[in-house]
């Protein structure tokens, strides 16, 4: 800086010592670009970052095997609405099954589900088409909650409907064995869990549904599969057609509590037993995840739905 001595005041006034204002612009063009330049570092970083393995079943895979039900629906895949899994339309579309027993689509003036269960999205069926309630279980068998499962239905003395995931029941026959000679009944849940499975060509879903029926009567050589669940209820008319025409009913769901979500054990319980009228057919899962929330909930749910509804599994050979 430079120092003027003013006459007479005996003191020192400073000066700025830059005085060209196009020194000043080019400081501050300097520091803006170096900015960029480390923003533009870290877009790279993020970039190099690789993202989570997936599949085209989107289906995952860890240490303890497949995850099915805790992933959500591809992109173009129908949404899981607050009420309802994946796949439940909106109320005002048509098809759309109800995601709770008592509102439109096949509830009768009194909220239990009319005669008719045939009232779910392309036509599934919903209820159980009388007054019994149906316990259904998704995804398994899985070797650590599906044993759990069978334990506490067992000692209820209920009997449900097992949507068995293929390549799962390969991997563990003696879970399937299980299941069919505590008397439960079978339903086909496709081979992998492919929520994409409906808009396949209707060659490729016959051979996905046939492998997985077959890979059940590896185990149980001649149990009945008169059921097929959709994975992440993803219909369309193409899979309820191929479905049907292999003798299998197209199975759907009244009750939902969104336990692929791990809302808790309470939250489970407190949904299923508020939304269970004669006639549901309620959605749970023994695989796919940690289902050890949904086991916990079946200390609530199997006494206080064995004292107020005959509970049972969904009958074999009815189409």
């Amino acid at each position: 800086m430079r120092i003027d001595h003013g006459s007479g005041s005996g003191s020192a006034r400073t000066r700025p010592l830059i005085r060209d204002p196009s020194a000043a612009r080019t400081i501050g063009l300097v520091a803006l670009t170096v900015a960029a330049l480390l923003g533009s570092a870290y877009a790279l970083g993020r970039s190099l970052v690789p993202e989570p393995p997936t599949s085209r079943s989107n289906v995952t895979t860890s240490a303890t095997g497949p995850h099915y039900a805790d992933q959500p629906p591809a992109d173009d895949a129908p949404r899981r609405t607050p009420t309802g899994d994946p796949g439940t339309a909106p109320a005002s579309d048509p098809g759309t099954a109800p995601t709770e027993a008592g509102q439109d689509g096949g509830a009768g003036p009194d909220g239990a589900p009319q005669p008719g269960p045939a009232d779910g999205p392309f036509g599934t069926q919903t209820t159980s088409g009388t007054s019994l309630v149906a316990l259904t279980f998704d995804d398994g068998p899985d070797p650590q909650f599906t044993p759990q499962v069978l334990a506490l239905l067992r000692a209820y003395q209920v009997r449900a409907t097992f949507c068995v995931v293929g390549e799962n029941a390969q991997r563990h026959p003696d879970l399937v064995r299980a299941i069919a000679s505590d008397g439960h009944t079978l339903c086909n849940h496709s081979w992998n869990h492919d929520v994409t499975l409906g808009r396949r060509s209707p060659a490729a879903i016959r051979t996905d549904l046939l492998r997985t029926s077959d890979a059940i009567r590896a185990a149980v050589p001649d149990a009945p599969i008169t059921y097929y669940r959709q994975p992440g209820g993803a219909w369309t008319g193409q899979v309820v057609s191929v479905a049907q025409e292999l003798g299998m009913t197209p199975l759907h769901w009244t009750v939902d509590p969104s336990d692929w979500e791990r809302p808790g054990a309470g939250r489970i319980a407190a949904t299923v037993v508020a939304g269970v009228v004669p006639g549901s057919v309620v959605l749970l899962h023994d695989a796919g995840g940690d289902r050890q929330g949904t086991v916990d909930a079946l200390h609530r749910i199997l006494p206080d739905l064995t004292s107020r509804f005959e509970v049972e599994a969904l009958p074999d050979g009815v189409t």
